[in-house]
């Protein structure tokens, strides 16, 4: 019989994703990290494929920060391994086998041999009772994690308060692990890595109902347009805002509420009529505005037409007013002849 001959012209051109990550890691994962994963896994087995952290965060439409959170995060969970040279920079990343992780529930069908490095299955009717031990050690983790991402971020060894602190945001505030380290790397790279100021900024966030990194990036882009707004329409130059000033530029944005435009038109109006930079000059209007209820651009011109128009109402008033009469007073009369007898004699 002659040997047949077999030719394959189909491309399979795929990429091929483990169940176990789908049903036991994409649900608990942010998108993002999700995304990097996926690109990782698509160059895995390219030989001609070189990229680089820049070339991850451009393709994904994510900055270089973005990547190497999602680095750290399948680093701890355990499907990434991460090279690094003497310096800390990224040499090569190795994605880890994906398994069974302890944090999921059981399986539909009950494995009859488990892995035995596998952690064992909760039993279906085990109960709330058997996740707590589970969700806690997880926590702990994550805990732990924070604290050693904090120390990289602030550059010094955390102190018994701060990590209190950190630990707070976790429990008390329910602030999730990505959103802690979001808002530590937003405070270091902005210059400020005191804890007071991490835990008021933390607040902040709490108190606008903040709960994902991509509500804390809205919030970031509106803080610094708010703040270029401020500095520009100021003329200020080569510096950011003291915390005095930032505080002021919160207070108008998050408790007043005004859009940048608002802002910009006040400190715009406070440099005409003071001739310099004045956050209290600005203050008093946007507190003027806040109290008539401005809004808009317009409410603003529509302020200033009801104004215009009650300055001249004033003087129409003050124009028809009886003027006062400034000859009415006694006249008196003078007998001229005897001044003169009087001026001779007494020379």
């Amino acid at each position: 019989m002659k040997t047949l001959t077999l030719k394959n012209k189909f491309q399979t051109n795929a990429t091929l994703l483990p169940n176990a990550f789908i049903d036991n890691y994409m649900v608990s994962a942010n998108g993002e990290f999700v995304k990097v994963y996926l690109f990782l896994l698509r160059h895995l087995d390219d030989p001609c494929s070189s990229i680089t952290i820049s070339t991850i965060a451009d393709c994904l439409d994510n900055t270089e920060n973005d990547v190497l959170r999602a680095f750290r995060y399948w680093e701890k969970e355990g499907l990434l391994r991460v090279e690094r040279d003497p310096d800390g920079r990224i040499t090569c990343l190795e994605l880890q086998k994906t398994a069974l992780p302890a944090k999921t529930s059981a399986p539909s069908k009950p494995d009859p041999a488990p892995a035995a490095d596998a952690a064992p299955a909760a039993p279906v009717d085990a109960g709330a009772p058997a996740a707590v031990p589970i969700d806690r050690f997880r926590a702990q983790k994550e805990i732990k994690s924070l604290f050693f991402i904090a120390e990289q971020y602030l550059g010094k060894t955390l102190t018994h308060t701060e990590m209190d602190m950190i630990t707070y945001f976790y429990d008390t505030l329910h602030m999730s692990a990505d959103l802690i380290e979001y808002l530590l790397e937003s405070c270091a790279e902005s210059g400020h890595k005191s804890m007071h100021y991490i835990q008021k900024v933390a607040f902040s966030w709490n108190e606008s109902g903040i709960r994902t990194v991509q509500q804390a990036k809205e919030e970031s882009m509106l803080y610094s347009r708010s703040c270029y707004t401020v500095l520009n329409a100021f003329g200020i130059k080569n510096r950011g805002p003291a915390a005095s000033e930032v505080d002021y530029i919160r207070k108008w944005t998050e408790e007043y509420g005004f859009a940048p435009d608002i802002v910009g038109e006040a400190c715009r109006r406070t440099i005409m009529a003071t001739h310099q930079p004045s956050f209290e000059y600005a203050d008093s209007i946007l507190r003027k505005w806040h109290g008539s209820n401005i809004r808009t651009l317009s409410d603003i011109t529509r302020l200033d037409e009801e104004y215009q128009k009650e300055r001249a109402s004033s003087a129409r008033r003050a124009s028809k007013a009886p003027a006062k009469n400034l000859n009415n007073f006694e006249r008196r009369s003078y007998d001229m002849d005897s001044l003169e007898e009087q001026l001779l004699n007494s020379n």
